[in-house]
């Protein structure tokens, strides 16, 4: 964002059109309040910080997924009470899109049957359940309003250093949100481990006669296809045009000011792949090693 002001734009030119991915977890009203106190923050962000003046710059557009990290691989149908839960919470924080994941996930792909039950969790919700029918409807609980309020000072907080460090890029050179990651799953894994946070089927609740489900299988050849598309696609293109547009790339990369989607479109557009573009720019720019 910042970056894109300081090269002349106007952020009202582009923030109504900025989105965000977010994840749901299971606390359902810590995770509303979550979703909340971004959308709030976002607006006083783009108000006070970059002086955006039209008020769909104000509005925080974003996607929800329920959280993969919390789905377990012991009694697995039990997944889908923890992603309708992550789904609800989403919803009442005011999400705009959903994706709610299939109970297989921590096992492997999802089956079929199993995504399709994923869709009619979020298809209840939304045609069922009659929470996407008002507007922010945990407002003026004392309860969430507590917990909106303790998340945006948190966040802000957040900022803040991260701002001291010189910003997201430097702080993530210096391992700090890493470093952040791995205590919060350290602090959670020991209570997980100590039984104060209750995983149901994990260290609660537990079962000696989980049921067995029936899992994606992938073709083994499926791979082989794969290749052979690749290859058939190499074989058809203009491979001098695609070697053309990939010296672009590494051109246009080697240049601080120029912006690098249309070279990058001009690739896709002649055809090279997917490594061939990451590989014309890892040769410039490297490749990132998290700090010790």
């Amino acid at each position: 964002m910042q970056a894109a002001v300081d090269a002349g734009l106007n952020v009202d030119d582009f923030a109504g059109r900025l989105s965000f991915f977010f994840a749901s977890h299971n606390n359902l009203f810590e995770e509303a309040a979550k979703f909340r106190a971004a959308r709030r923050m976002w607006a006083g962000i783009m108000r006070h910080r970059f002086g955006a003046k039209d008020p769909r710059s104000w509005m925080l557009r974003f996607h929800t997924q329920t959280a993969g990290v919390t789905l377990q691989a012991q009694q697995p149908d039990v997944n889908v009470v923890r992603t309708t839960v992550q789904a609800l919470a989403a919803v009442l924080g005011g999400t705009q899109s959903l994706h709610v994941n299939s109970k297989d996930e921590a096992l492997g792909l999802p089956t079929e049957d199993s995504a399709a039950l994923a869709l009619r969790t979020q298809q209840v919700l939304a045609n069922e359940s009659g929470i996407s029918e008002t507007i922010d409807p945990l407002g003026g609980s004392y309860y969430v309003e507590h917990l909106t309020d303790a998340v945006e000072r948190e966040a802000a907080a957040y900022i803040e250093r991260i701002d001291a460090m010189g910003g997201a890029v430097a702080a993530i050179e210096a391992g700090f949100q890493r470093g952040e990651i791995e205590e919060a799953a350290y602090r959670h894994f020991q209570l997980v481990e100590s039984g104060e946070r209750v995983i149901v089927g994990v260290n609660a609740f537990t079962s000696d006669d989980d049921a067995r489900i029936d899992l994606q299988t992938i073709p083994p050849d499926a791979a082989q296809r794969q290749l052979d598309r690749l290859l058939r696609v190499r074989n058809e293109r203009d491979t001098a045009a695609s070697e053309a547009s990939l010296q672009r790339l590494g051109e246009a990369a080697r240049s601080p000011s120029v912006n690098l989607m249309p070279p990058i479109l001009e690739c896709v557009e002649a055809y090279a792949t997917l490594g061939e573009v990451c590989s014309t720019l890892r040769d410039v720019f490297g490749t990132f090693e998290t700090p010790a």
